[in-house]
């Protein structure tokens, strides 16, 4: 059907994603959207390695390597990353188990970006989610927890964010007066089609996330859906599959919540480990058996975080660079050019930043 070449799924890949730990949902989703646009289902399905039925439970699991070969099949068949936009539209709270409906029931979207945090593990490993917040705006970030093929992390990612804007939609009344969904690939052919249902999508970023900005104060607005039993209720489920499915091998997402930026620049190796219980020595092991190191992790949270300061603080350019451990700017500027392609300054230009004082 698509003159598109096929997105190949890694084969060396870390042995945590070989195991049950994903939900069918997603997959399902995908192979159904595809579906309408012309593809058969069981040749994806065969395509994927997978047997008929195996994506028919509600409440069954796959791998996340099984996860993207259906991904890889479905872009294989269509060859249009942006049906990925078409997911998230149709995926409801209610299509995210628990952790959905302990959404729908919080008292305030405080309240639920925190639920979001601690559990949003439970609907599947590899992919990672961090959430920052200044005094005007908002970020929920997410990266690959492995590297991937642009078209499936682009596939899996405007998924993922439109589904997040559309349960922002649903559950609250007031809407925050700026909103935009990052990702880090080219505008795909097909997103003109959807650009009315997704309007405010912006391509070629640094990073992938939702960003709100303006007065905060709909942060703390009651929620109409808000049901304090129903709340108790979904937790206490939230906790049990979290008890279920967390392990101590997921040691990339415990580095990546322990390296919070602050005025001292970011902890040590050996603060790590001292923080995760762990011997240095043990640290670096860990991290060798999924092939990282700490710099990659500190190197992929310093893109990250110079984005966000870039886009939302008046800092200047020199002072973010400081902050983030580099003590020379110009070994800033190079590395940050590595990691988008543009100095900081005409990155912060071309991201709506002007601020009065900035360095190269």
């Amino acid at each position: 059907m698509s003159n598109t070449q096929p997105a190949t799924v890694p084969t060396d890949l870390p042995t945590w994603t070989r195991q049950p730990n994903q939900p069918v949902t997603y997959p399902r989703m995908f192979v159904e959207v595809s579906r309408e646009m012309g593809a058969d289902p069981a040749d994806i399905l065969q395509q994927a390695g997978l047997p008929p039925g195996a994506l028919d439970d509600p409440a069954g699991r796959i791998s996340y390597l099984q996860t993207l070969q259906v991904f890889a099949a479905v872009h294989a068949a269509i060859g249009d990353t942006a049906l990925g936009f078409d997911n998230g539209l149709r995926l409801p709270l209610t299509a995210h188990g628990s952790l959905g409906y302990a959404l729908m029931c919080a008292p305030t979207s405080r309240k639920a970006i925190a639920i979001l945090e601690r559990f949003w593990n439970l609907r599947g490993r590899g992919v990672l989610m961090t959430v920052r917040q200044t005094e005007n705006h908002l970020f929920f970030e997410i990266e690959p927890e492995v590297p991937l093929p642009e078209p499936l992390r682009e596939m899996m990612f405007s998924s993922i964010l439109t589904s997040i804007v559309r349960g922002m939609e649903f559950v609250q009344p007031i809407q925050p007066s700026e909103r935009e969904i990052w990702l880090r690939g080219p505008e795909p052919p097909g997103y003109q089609r959807r650009q009315q249902q997704v309007p405010g999508v912006r391509f070629n970023m640094p990073s992938a996330g939702v960003l709100l900005g303006g007065d905060p104060s709909w942060l703390d607005e009651p929620l109409p859906t808000a049901n304090p039993e129903g709340l108790a209720q979904a937790l206490a489920q939230c906790e049990r599959e979290s008890a279920l499915t967390e392990t101590d091998n997921d040691i990339a997402r415990q580095i990546r919540a322990h390296l919070v930026l602050d005025q001292n620049g970011y902890p040590t190796p050996e603060q790590l480990a001292a923080n995760l219980c762990l011997t240095p020595r043990t640290l670096r092991r860990r991290l060798h058996e999924q092939g990282l190191s700490y710099q990659q992790i500190l190197n992929d949270v310093r893109r990250r975080d110079s984005c966000h300061l870039l886009a939302t603080s008046d800092l200047e350019i020199q002072s973010i660079s400081e902050l983030l451990g580099y003590a020379d700017p110009a070994n800033f500027t190079r590395a940050f050019k590595s990691w988008t392609g543009k100095a900081p300054r005409v990155w912060r230009r071309d991201n709506g930043q002007t601020p009065s004082h900035s360095a190269s």
